[in-house]
């Protein structure tokens, strides 16, 4: 696939798959005789964890140090699988800091709905005169 392809596969922009490229995150990308990246399905593999791990806050620097150990083969596996279990921790600490949020959003939400049917509730008048608008 071309480079323009994997950008409308991926819905990354050509400019960021040549940056992970630069930054070790794609090190293999098979290029034609002329120059022109050819990416295979491993390289898509690698994109997609890529992006997983980027979405779920794992930095660049991180990112390319699981690589390096993933080239190294499988005397790096032990260091690969606590890498992604201290990842998993963060993300699972990151929802729960999320679920805090909603619930305060969730009240807000019951807090102002409540106040805004007690406010219609008083003035009878007003709430007629907004349906029929």
């Amino acid at each position: 696939m071309t480079i323009k392809q994997v950008a409308e596969r991926t819905n990354l922009k050509p400019h960021v798959l040549r940056f992970y490229e630069k930054e070790g995150l794609l090190p293999e990308v098979e290029r034609s005789q002329s120059g022109i990246r050819r990416y295979g399905e491993n390289d898509l593999e690698w994109l997609s964890l890529i992006c997983c791990l980027k979405n779920t806050g794992m930095s660049i620097k991180q990112i390319k140090e699981f690589v390096e150990l993933s080239q190294r083969g499988g005397e790096t596996l032990r260091a690969r699988c606590e890498i992604l279990r201290e990842h998993k921790k963060s993300v699972e600490r990151q929802i729960e800091e999320m679920r805090g949020h909603l619930e305060k959003v969730n009240d807000k939400i019951k807090h102002f709905s409540g106040q805004y049917e007690a406010y219609q509730g008083k003035d009878g008048r007003r709430g007629a005169q907004e349906e029929a608008g």
